[in-house]
């Protein structure tokens, strides 16, 4: 089996890389990414791309067709992957995140590619009272990120696939340690701040409500979604119901496993809009050996030991390369990234 990765030298894919090596050890594992935050490493260890037989660098707009002949399935985790990227970038942002999606799409079902899993998200609800969110629930994409993901799926869903199985998988925020650790996601954020300055301050009244998975769980649905049976088209909202917390109860979360920090609320703040809960159970009852397995408390612990194993002090994170946004600013800074984030020298 050749399993093409693309996206993956991001926040998710190094996960994905692992995961797939240890379940398919005799798959040929290919990655095509354009490097954006390949130097945005987290780890003492080797680079994660050892365990690949084969590493290209590209952009996703301009991936060859005939690199997809011989493929048998296809991981899709590239992106403009945040909402402040995508305010900053969002025209690039749709040129991306749907244009290259469906340009990765067209061509892959032209080679034959079996199975096409789709990294979505959950942020398509945007703001959803009441119940939590299905699958074929109204959706209220908010920012351009969101727009981008919504839009891909329903071209997906509508294209001529052939006999290639899609599957749009829609992510709760992602959280958890990672060789190349993002501390834009909530989570992360809290942990950071809580180790390196003793508090963790939250911006809106705390009562967003946010669904949650860690990345290794995000890989484990990534490999039902590239072995699935059953319909060609599926959109999945890939979570689980016991991982809907509001944002109060995540900082206190994290305050626990620190004894000392300090939780500020921003009881004065504004509603946040994007507060939406969402309903997994499609997802249990269709891939009941692939729900998440992995405990916020786990997940807290883990963050805790792997940023004090690479000796993590700076309390000056928010500005940092560990915060995409940053990372892609001081690459343009630098001269070496354009407008339109193709590299030009």
């Amino acid at each position: 089996m050749r399993i093409l990765i693309v996206g993956n030298m991001g926040y998710v894919g190094p996960v994905v890389i692992r995961h797939l090596r240890d379940r398919f050890p005799t798959a040929i594992l290919v990655g095509y990414d354009s490097c954006l935050f390949g130097q945005c490493l987290t780890t003492s260890g080797p680079f994660p791309e050892i365990m690949l037989d084969a590493q290209y660098f590209g952009d996703v707009r301009d991936i060859p067709a005939p690199f997809l002949n011989g493929t048998d399935a296809v991981v899709h985790l590239a992106a403009i992957s945040n909402d402040p990227m995508g305010s900053r970038f969002e025209e690039v942002t749709d040129q991306i995140n749907r244009g290259g999606s469906l340009h990765l799409a067209q061509m892959a079902a032209r080679a034959g590619v079996q199975h096409f899993a789709f990294a979505s998200s959950c942020s398509v609800y945007g703001v959803a009272g009441g119940l939590p969110r299905k699958e074929s629930d109204p959706v209220e994409p908010l920012t351009a990120y969101a727009r981008s993901k919504i839009e891909t799926e329903r071209a997906l869903m509508h294209m001529d696939a052939g006999e290639m199985a899609i599957t749009c998988l829609r992510f709760a925020t992602a959280c958890g340690f990672s060789d190349r650790l993002r501390l834009d996601l909530v989570v992360n954020d809290f942990v950071a701040s809580a180790l390196t300055c003793g508090d963790i301050t939250v911006l809106s009244d705390g009562t967003p409500w946010r669904p949650l998975i860690h990345v290794r769980d995000m890989a484990r649905a990534l490999e039902w979604a590239i072995t699935r049976k059953g319909e060609r088209h599926l959109v999945v909202n890939a979570g689980s119901n016991a991982w809907n917390h509001t944002v109060r109860n995540l900082a206190e979360a994290v305050a626990q496993h620190l004894p000392g920090t300090s939780v500020r609320i921003n009881t004065e703040a504004p509603p946040d809009r994007r507060s939406y809960k969402v309903d997994f159970s499609f997802f249990q009852n269709i891939a009941p050996d692939f729900v998440p397995r992995v405990s916020l408390s786990e997940t807290i612990a883990e963050l805790i030991s792997g940023l004090r194993g690479i000796g993590f002090s700076d309390r000056n994170f928010r500005n940092s390369s560990l915060i995409r946004l940053h990372a892609l600013k001081n690459m343009m800074d630098a001269g070496y990234l354009g407008q339109d984030l193709r590299w030009v020298r």
